[in-house]
């Protein structure tokens, strides 16, 4: 498909997602949002991907929300003010979906950031599967400075994957965290001295990725997802369910054949 605000490329079933606005260093106007949506609810639907990698084109990742777009809550006018809110609420709902859609996308997906990474584009990367960065890269809960909570995932996400305390005190202070500083806290994976080295790892991991079998790779990822949010006990048991229904897969009689004969898999997608 084509799309406006984002450059999607597929090679053996990678999917490179990138932000497409360089000129306003990737911040989303509210097309923008709406069409990100779209693109990872693609993504989960094509066949063809099996995993995506997430950038960014021109100097930065994503300077997050168009700050335009911000103001036009304003437009969310009436004469009744539970009315108006009621508007307001299903425009952060809305904008909080598109971010979900990422985490919700049944393939992997790998951030590779570069430069700025701010407000909305956290929001958007602690809901990648995983994250990369350049030492060049600065993350910021900007919201902070700019008088509000942050509201469509950072909050929610991060602690997750931080020390709580780290959290508050970044979502506090709204301060710079540089590429070797989210590497030692483990907001990234890690972090490269160049762009290119970024890519080309990034790259080599998600190829990796495409190599498996997709239904083991999207039952994983579902499972990962399903312990953040429930209790052992309880993941244990969806364990036992999803793989009584998925074991039999043709997928695991080709990996025991392609070991024994020691050849690369060739898995259906």
């Amino acid at each position: 498909m084509e799309y406006q605000s984002f450059k999607v490329e597929i090679n053996n079933h990678i999917a490179t997602v990138s932000f497409n606005r360089p000129e306003k260093s990737n911040s989303l106007h509210a097309e923008a949002w709406w069409e990100m949506k779209q693109v990872f609810e693609d993504m989960h639907d094509n066949p063809e991907v099996r995993v995506v990698i997430l950038a960014g084109e021109g100097k930065h990742f994503c300077a997050g929300i168009d700050l335009a777009t911000l103001m036009n809550i304003q437009q969310y006018d009436s004469t009744c003010e539970a009315r108006k809110r009621e508007k307001i609420r299903k425009f952060i709902l809305d904008l909080q979906s598109t971010i979900t859609a990422i985490e919700k996308c049944r393939k992997p997906v790998l951030a590779a950031i570069h430069k700025a990474c701010l407000g909305g584009g956290v929001d958007i990367v602690t809901a990648c599967d995983m994250r990369y960065c350049t030492d060049d890269a600065y993350f910021s809960i900007k919201e902070v400075d700019l008088g509000l909570v942050a509201d469509i995932g950072t909050l929610q996400r991060l602690p997750t994957i931080l020390n709580p305390g780290l959290v508050a005190e970044l979502a506090y202070t709204g301060r710079n965290v540089k590429g070797e500083e989210a590497e030692k806290i483990g907001l990234v994976n890690r972090s490269f001295e160049t762009r290119e080295a970024m890519l080309t790892y990034v790259t080599k991991i998600a190829a990796s990725i495409a190599s498996k079998s997709p239904v083991v790779i999207r039952g994983t990822k579902e499972m990962l997802l399903y312990k953040r949010d429930h209790s052992v006990d309880d993941s244990l048991n969806y364990m036992a369910a999803w793989n009584a229904g998925m074991l039999l897969s043709n997928d695991i009689q080709e990996a025991f054949a392609a070991f024994m004969q020691k050849r690369p898999a060739k898995f259906e997608n």
